[in-house]
């Protein structure tokens, strides 16, 4: 997905949407309004500060689409105080309309405590507006409507927000079992693998040996006319141990576990960004432990990706080289090196840690930051 598709898809999201509507409605009626509505008879101001709600609103999804940054508050900042302008310039009763796309929009981000004193400030300056601006007797009555609204758009916001993170953790969550039960199918082709080659070794062989014993004791037998025979059944054999027992080394050659499968199921649930992923033939690792470590370390940085980096791609590449696995990962997003660690590059060199592996992270050549891990395959 193309970075303008991406912020398209932010800026028309359908709480966008209504937002959208919500503003263009407030905007007609203002058009419509007789000019002594408005202080000195000015409407120029009343649109003016309109459009800059609009412009904050919308630079906001731009600027910081998906988790919430500390650059949303002077934006919100811009969009509160645009709507108390509004209601002083414009002395009707629609201009309060914009207090509910503005508590809406602060629920988006904000923790339920911020969100209540944010509220209460607002009807705060609405209550000294309609008392000291609007002149009226009894501006609570009017207020308590708006307030209503308001409560339930923050509500609606809050739910809305609650039900698309428990969205994000369900395939996250799904992403992880499919991934763990490919790696667990991988292990236990291997261990059946082992098993058969016991079971030839220790049944088929240890009978062909006894038979090879027991023609060989015929052949010494002293019995002429039966010998050519009993030396051709000695002969097969002698080759069908030999065959028997290539077989058992091939089985038990273990050339490590496969992890594509696995990886690919943790790339499926992911709508953006668009990932690429390399996985050489020979990038296997010897044992679960170590395939489960680099799992979870593409599983974290993949959700790092998503949240905070903005990227349109993202490339995993895994391969061997010699002795080592090496895993690159890396995005085109904005990061910026050297980044503040928290509790998941600080999991992701733990997890490492406990196999012999390392993890280096540097900026990307072509902007965004890249992951270097590499893990012992003995």
């Amino acid at each position: 997905m193309s970075s303008a598709m991406r912020h398209l898809r932010v800026l028309f999201q359908p709480m966008n949407i209504a937002a959208y509507v919500t503003w263009i409605a407030v905007f007609i009626v203002l058009i419509d309004a007789p000019l002594v509505d408005f202080r000195d008879g000015n409407r120029a101001v009343a649109i003016a500060v309109l459009t800059i709600f609009l412009v904050a609103f919308v630079v906001k999804r731009l600027v910081r689409p998906g988790e919430p940054h500390w650059s949303d508050y002077p934006l919100l900042a811009l969009e509160g105080l645009t709507t108390l302008a509004l209601c002083v310039v414009w002395a009707r009763s629609m201009a309060p309309v914009l207090a509910i796309v503005f508590i809406a929009d602060c629920a988006m981000i904000m923790r339920a405590p911020v969100l209540i004193s944010v509220g209460l400030a607002l009807n705060a300056g609405l209550w000294i507006i309609a008392t000291h601006v609007w002149n009226m007797s009894h501006p609570s009555r009017f207020l308590l409507a708006y307030f209503g609204f308001q409560l339930f758009a923050a509500l609606t916001a809050w739910y809305a927000r609650r039900a698309e993170r428990t969205a994000s953790d369900l395939r996250q969550a799904n992403a992880h079992l499919l991934a763990t039960r490919s790696l667990l199918e991988e292990s236990a082709r291997d261990r059946e693998r082992l098993r058969l080659a016991r079971e030839l070794h220790d049944v088929a062989g240890h009978k062909l040996t006894a038979l090879k014993l027991n023609l060989t004791a015929l052949e010494r037998s002293g019995d002429h006319t039966a010998q050519p025979a009993i030396r051709i059944a000695s002969q097969l054999a002698t080759e069908l141990l030999d065959d028997i027992r290539g077989v058992v080394a091939q089985i038990r050659q273990h050339d490590g576990l496969d992890l594509r499968q696995a990886l690919t199921q943790l790339i499926v649930p992911l709508p953006s960004p668009r990932i690429h992923l390399s996985v050489a033939e020979d990038a296997r690792v010897d044992s679960v432990a170590q395939a489960e470590t680099l799992l979870r370390v593409v599983q974290e940085a993949l959700t790092n990706v998503v949240r905070h980096a903005q990227a349109d791609n993202a490339w995993i590449d895994l391969r061997r080289d010699g002795p080592v696995v090496r895993l690159s990962i890396r995005d085109d997003g904005r990061g910026v090196v050297p980044l503040r660690e928290g509790f998941g590059l600080e999991g992701m060199r733990e997890r490492l840690a406990e196999v012999g592996g390392t993890l280096e992270v540097s900026q990307a050549s072509g902007g965004g930051v890249a992951l270097a891990i590499t893990a012992p395959l003995a």
